[in-house]
């Protein structure tokens, strides 16, 4: 008996929809034609109502409960890490797979960090089996720096390495978008500024530490990236020493890495072994890797050059669309799970 179409597709509900990185992730899903019968809008009470376009049709934010998630083959949690912890289980008791973009379940047993883009590098697969139901994407900032200091090994041995990432405020959402916004406004025209996000200026500065009520400390970032990095690289290339500092831009996460390598090599020949799938050389001034050029690409844009002072040591400058990158390494993540699950709960 022939199958009918929709038994070859897969309903998935998007927890957080009304969120940046949900809004980024119903774009993707939909340009790669992920396999998916209907995907279905849920939020917090703050986003209920809001009207998106889904699938070429219009489609409400909704409440998260049973009901909503009931017969849901796959649930992404785009939504704040705290919003995750209360409802990834509803999801779970649904029978639905989970792909967490908030990091909430990252130390859950049995809850694998994944980054297909890194695990195709080495020529690994995470081994999924029917019973794998939970998994969480890896932090954008480590899935770069893990392919690139996988990449460089192709020049050479590392010796050394050293990171500076420079953080967007589209990483705190659309609260820390909206304060750098406000405090940008109210120090030009001379008002108090808005702190309730990062409890300091970001405005027109960088800072390596927020204040000390900020929600999310930019610390618990920085070993959070350390983390998924370690994992990641699992030993096939050395841990860098790394700092996170937050910049004062919307979008974007960019980088300053330094490599020292046991052998001198042209900054050419470290270019080619970087260049590849996932990986665009700037060789141009003008496409040098920047905030405003990485907007909406897939690639990480890298421009090599040696270091002034050591004859082995060479700077690579980068940048990626964070927002863009999580929602690639979800579908991506989405994608895996479904190879060993059945098609379609809906007969």
């Amino acid at each position: 008996m022939m199958k009918t179409e929709t038994q070859n597709l897969f309903r998935v509900a998007i927890v957080g929809a009304a969120s940046l990185k949900g809004k980024e992730l119903k774009d993707v899903l939909e340009e790669r034609n992920f396999p998916a019968m209907e995907i279905k809008l849920l939020d917090d009470d703050e986003s209920l109502g809001q009207l998106e376009r889904v699938q070429d049709e219009v489609a409400m934010v909704q409440p998260v409960g049973r009901d909503e998630l009931a017969k849901m083959d796959f649930t992404f949690f785009a939504s704040e890490a705290d919003f995750t912890r209360r409802k990834w289980k509803l999801a779970r008791e649904a029978g639905s797979a989970i792909v967490d973009m908030s990091y909430a379940l990252e130390n859950e047993t049995n809850v694998p960090i994944c980054a297909p883009w890194i695990e195709r590098e080495l020529g690994q697969h995470t081994q999924f089996t029917l019973e794998s139901s939970s998994i969480v994407t890896a932090h954008p900032a480590a899935v770069v720096l893990a392919l690139l200091l996988l990449r460089a090994r192709k020049a050479g041995e590392v010796r050394t390495s050293a990171a500076s990432i420079f953080e967007p405020v589209s990483e705190q959402g659309r609260r820390g978008m909206d304060e750098l916004h406000e405090q940008t406004v109210n120090l030009l025209s001379f008002q108090q500024m808005p702190m309730g996000v990062f409890d300091s200026q970001v405005a027109f500065n960088m800072l390596d530490r927020y204040g000390r009520t900020s929600a999310r400390p930019l610390e618990a970032t920085e070993r959070r990236i350390g983390a998924h990095l370690h994992k990641l690289l699992g030993g096939n290339a050395p841990m860098p020493a790394l700092t996170l500092v937050q910049a004062p831009v919307f979008h974007a996460h960019t980088f300053s890495i330094y490599l020292e390598l046991a052998g001198k090599v042209s900054a050419a020949d470290l270019a080619r072994s970087l260049a590849g799938e996932h990986v665009q050389i700037a060789h141009a001034p003008e496409d040098s890797p920047s905030n405003v050029n990485v907007a909406g690409k897939d690639q990480i844009l890298v421009a090599a050059r040696r270091d002034a002072v050591h004859e082995n040591g060479y700077w690579l400058w980068a940048a990626v669309d964070n927002l863009r990158l999580a929602a690639l390494t979800a579908a991506d993540c989405a994608t895996a799970l479904a190879a060993v699950r059945p098609h379609g709960k809906v007969q």
